[in-house]
């Protein structure tokens, strides 16, 4: 009897090291990256590759690919269900570095393989090698084309309301959209536009856009008009964007008023365009900076 409980004690204690060696072999296996846009100052290393969208503007639903040409598709990890769209990343090759938009996924490239222009990919390689091995990290607040545009979709009316918005330079981390007195949360489709299933009323709309360092620019007048590019007058950092709002004179020479000593920034208060690499990281609790 002993001897039958001894063997089940190893055959039970051999099945629970199977167990574990099975959930360790998973998790120190290969496994997807966390989905997340490359964000911050995080230096990101792989390969390139290059194709040509025919001037069309890709998954993120652009009208059409930009003017100069330097765009990039990502795979499905960073590319994260459309949140990288409208971003910019520094590519870095062994022959120099070039700027370019985030307009498109690549299905099948894994982690740390991004499929170039193929004019963004002759500025920083030679086209005949193919794949190069270079590095790249977010270009944080880059000059855009002009300020903020929005473009409502095909099909939308005032019982289901869709936008795409255009020239936010950084990625979006919301879309809010207020006809009447109440912003309204949209949710971002894979392909790139901002979606209140329920509809919004027939406008003009007021709609609220943040990037995901926390700035903010708030457009007005859109109109129900499907199909049209929308520009508004503000941008969403930079010159033309939004002024901060100040305290009144008055209210600064109140007697009342006693002058208080100014705390010192924190690291997440500080402006991205300000803030050192370290700052953002902090700031954005991005993915690498987690661990992922």
């Amino acid at each position: 009897m002993l001897v039958g409980r001894r063997w089940l004690f190893i055959g039970a204690a051999a099945l629970l090291a199977a167990v574990i060696g099975a959930v360790l072999a998973l998790r120190s296996g290969p496994s997807p990256a966390c989905a997340a846009p490359p964000t911050g100052s995080t230096v990101h290393r792989g390969k390139a590759t290059f194709y040509d969208s025919k001037g069309e503007g890709g998954n993120c639903s652009f009208v059409s690919a930009p003017a100069d040409r330097l765009y990039v598709a990502l795979g499905p990890s960073e590319y994260s269900a459309g949140a990288a769209c409208g971003g910019y990343l520094d590519v870095t090759g062994p022959k120099g570095k070039v700027r370019v938009l985030i307009m498109d996924q690549c299905p099948e490239c894994e982690p740390g393989h991004i499929d170039l222009s193929k004019e963004a990919f002759a500025k920083i390689a030679n086209p005949v090698d193919g794949i190069v091995s270079i590095s790249y990290k977010a270009a944080a607040n880059p000059t855009v084309p002009g300020p903020l545009s929005f473009r409502i979709k095909e099909g939308a009316s005032r019982y289901w309301f869709a936008v795409l918005v255009v020239n936010h330079g950084n990625p979006l981390r919301s879309v809010e959209v207020k006809s009447g007195s109440t912003f309204r949360a949209t949710q971002r489709a894979e392909y790139n536009y901002w979606i209140y299933e329920s509809g919004l009323g027939p406008g003009p709309y007021t709609i609220r856009v943040t990037d995901v360092y926390g700035q903010r620019a708030t457009a007005t007048g859109i109109r129900m008009a499907p199909e049209q590019v929308q520009k508004a007058s503000v941008r969403l950092y930079g010159a033309g964007a939004a002024p901060k709002s100040t305290p009144s004179p008055t209210a600064s020479k109140s007697p009342a008023a006693k002058p208080k000593p100014k705390a010192s920034p924190s690291p997440s208060s500080v402006p991205p365009s300000l803030a050192p690499a370290a700052a953002i990281d902090q700031q954005l609790g991005s993915a690498a900076a987690a661990g992922c």
